[in-house]
């Protein structure tokens, strides 16, 4: 059976290859220190947040938004400001660890009043009817980063959490990139965050086939807080 997370050996070659090319060199450290690197040096915040992706991505998003009269949303790793063009909100925060993608944002939104953009470590106890978390939790490469974020993802939601990943412990494959590690998040969920119900998954349009310029190993999973 073929993992759908799985590359052949040339193919991690290649990617690598040009991603190297494409952000210059970054030696990986942690994975605060990673991201804040790759946009200090130009790099964006991937392909899932550009083109088809970005666009299957804000399709869901934005029906979801409108059919259940959300009014705020917070999304924890905002990045380059990209995928937020394509989102149809009424008002929204962005968190992000890099200052740089937070200058990012700012100034492409710096004429919209409805958006507000900050660093996580600045973050105090907000809430809102929506938490978004995109292409973030395959990212987390530590532990501890891991679990703090999963609380401030839920605990901050009204309402509904939308997460956008993978959901695998996939021990094979992690460690080929040395900024990505697949989980299965939603084991986390039903252990710790048991206010929530998953109330929909949606199937990536575009499953991962072994080109992420086009392809993803993302889906949707979207959450609800029961009613008391």
């Amino acid at each position: 059976m073929i993992n759908k997370y799985s590359k052949t050996p040339l193919v991690n070659l290649i990617v690598n290859a040009i991603k190297k090319r494409f952000y210059g060199r970054i030696d990986f450290t942690t994975s605060d220190e990673y991201w804040k690197d790759r946009y200090a040096k130009g790099g964006n915040s991937g392909t899932g947040s550009y083109n088809n992706l970005a666009e299957f991505k804000a399709e869901v998003i934005n029906d979801f938004v409108a059919k259940n009269n959300i009014s705020s949303v917070m999304e924890f790793g905002c990045g380059d400001g990209n995928q937020l063009k394509y989102f149809n909100f009424q008002n929204y925060i962005g968190y992000d660890v890099s200052p740089k993608a937070i200058s990012m944002c700012s100034n492409i939104f710096k004429n919209d009043t409805t958006k507000q953009f900050k660093l996580l470590e600045s973050f105090e106890n907000e809430f809102v009817d929506l938490t978004m978390s995109l292409d973030v939790i395959y990212h987390l490469v530590e532990d501890d980063k891991f679990l703090d974020y999963m609380q401030k993802l839920f605990n901050s939601s009204n309402k509904y959490v939308i997460v956008y990943s993978s959901n695998a412990d996939d021990h094979e494959n992690n460690g080929i990139s040395p900024h990505v590690k697949h989980r299965k998040f939603t084991s986390w969920v039903e252990a710790n965050a048991t206010e929530f119900e998953l109330i929909k998954f949606i199937p990536n349009r575009f499953p991962f086939n072994g080109n992420g310029e086009v392809s993803s190993y993302a889906d949707f999973y979207i959450f609800r807080k029961k009613s008391k």
